[in-house]
């Protein structure tokens, strides 16, 4: 875990936290130029409650440095040019008067003034960014630490599902290979069903054709009896009654 001296000495420890520029506005709010991007010297002075001269030994001390996190010296057209769109954007929002620059103009971004920030020793906002800047970072060792220890519980519990598993691939098997063999019954069943369907088709049709001769015969077991009811009514002997006459003297 670094120290502030550390972040004080150390241009590598720096460049690690040059993204942390939300700090700044955590520690204390940066009142930024009309564009919403630049501080003038003056500002990062105000910011820091430190001279202007101390902003900018620190400046000359780390020129190479803070350049590279954002630092421009504005002169001659581009100093006008700058002049000119920043008078129009403080219009704007009401005010009619700009202060501007005689021959340059240092301008600064929120990432130069977070590297300002690890550079200045006699600021007790610089300080603070510092430790903030700091204490977040050894919460975040902390959380990855404790995230990494979840991890690692995590990894062994599947350590344990993965010989769990292991032993219940043979069982497993032995299951599938029931529910093949209890397929192969079903679908045996199946066929002998379909059969068995088959055959008590053919039987329905059996008995239709049985009706049908039962009552065939039923009809001719009828004309028959009629029948020989009528030739025992004219064998000889028998006198039937016959109006007009009378029945005959034995």
């Amino acid at each position: 875990m670094p120290t502030e001296v550390a972040l004080l000495e150390s241009r590598a420890l720096r460049v690690e936290q040059m993204g942390r520029v939300d700090v700044l506005d955590k520690v204390k709010s940066l009142v930024m130029l009309p564009d919403g991007i630049h501080v003038r010297t003056e500002d990062v002075a105000r910011y820091f409650e430190v001279s202007t001269e101390a902003v900018k030994k620190v400046t000359q001390r780390h020129r190479v440095e803070v350049e590279e996190n954002g630092l421009i010296l504005l002169r001659g057209s581009e100093l006008r040019l700058f002049h000119r769109d920043m008078l129009s954007l403080w219009r704007g929002v009401g005010v009619e008067s700009y202060p501007q620059a005689a021959t340059q103009l240092t301008l600064y971004t929120r990432r130069t003034v977070l590297n300002i920030a690890m550079l200045l020793r006699d600021s007790d906002i610089a300080r603070c960014v510092r430790t903030y800047l700091l204490d977040t970072e050894e919460a975040l060792h902390t959380r990855y630490a404790s995230l990494d220890q979840r991890v690692t519980r995590i990894e062994s519990c599947l350590t344990g599902v993965g010989s769990a598993l292991q032993e219940l691939g043979p069982v497993l098997v032995r299951m599938s290979e029931r529910l093949d063999s209890l397929d192969r019954k079903v679908e045996v069943t199946h066929r002998i069903i379909g059969a068995m369907s088959l055959r008590l088709t053919d039987v329905q049709q059996d008995v239709v054709r049985l009706d049908g001769r039962l009552d065939s015969f039923a009809r001719r077991l009828k004309d028959l009896r009629r029948r020989s009811g009528q030739r025992r009514d004219r064998r000889p002997g028998t006198v039937g009654t016959v109006p007009g006459r009378c029945r005959a003297v034995r």
